[in-house]
């Protein structure tokens, strides 16, 4: 009875994954018919079963506002960052000056490092590079950080695209964390200019 419990749930958890791999199979045929779709499922089944990968832990919490606001401030940044991009490739002056800079996520969860990662990637001007998943580390190079200020705000950026992602789907735990963090990170903001 146990694993017939445990196989359900399991089958539950990978329900996206399986969607996901059966609408890129069909995607890839370019037509649906009962065979490709019978094929696709076969397929899914297969290689999540013999492909084993951890399992990714979704929070099974989605804030729809906080959801909106998030791919609003993508679409923003895209924009912007294309611009800024842009200007730079046509600047006759301008000499590149990059980084790679490591930016300790507040969170270990696989998911939203994944999502942060690929988010901060979207936007022109920075790439992420390689991730530490044992302590949470994003490298990624930026381009234009001349400066240590420069620094300081790309890693702002990362942590507050990483806060964007857990308050929109992340856990209560996680966001009561993120939270926790951003008001730390203010406190210490206004001890140093008041310094």
């Amino acid at each position: 009875m146990h694993a017939e419990v445990s196989f359900w749930k399991s089958l539950w958890r990978q329900a996206p994954l399986l969607i996901a791999l059966v609408a890129l199979w069909l995607l890839l045929w370019d037509h649906i018919d009962v065979l490709t779709v019978v094929t696709g499922v076969l397929l899914a089944v297969g290689v999540t079963r013999a492909l084993y990968l951890p399992p990714v832990l979704l929070s099974g919490r989605f804030n729809p506002w906080r959801g909106l606001l998030l791919g609003l401030r993508m679409m923003f940044d895209v924009v912007v960052a294309s611009f800024q991009v842009a200007g730079l490739s046509v600047n006759p002056w301008w000499k590149p000056m990059n980084s790679i800079i490591a930016v300790q996520l507040l969170t270990r969860s696989d998911f939203v490092t994944t999502l942060t990662a690929e988010a901060i990637s979207v936007v022109p001007g920075t790439v992420v590079v390689d991730i530490d998943r044992e302590r949470g580390l994003l490298y990624l190079h930026a381009l234009g950080t001349r400066t240590a200020d420069d620094i300081e705000k790309v890693r702002r950026t990362v942590l507050g695209v990483e806060e964007r992602i857990v308050l929109a789907i992340g856990t209560h735990e996680q966001a009561v964390s993120i939270r926790a963090a951003r008001r730390e990170r203010r406190a210490n903001r206004e001890k140093g200019v008041a310094a």
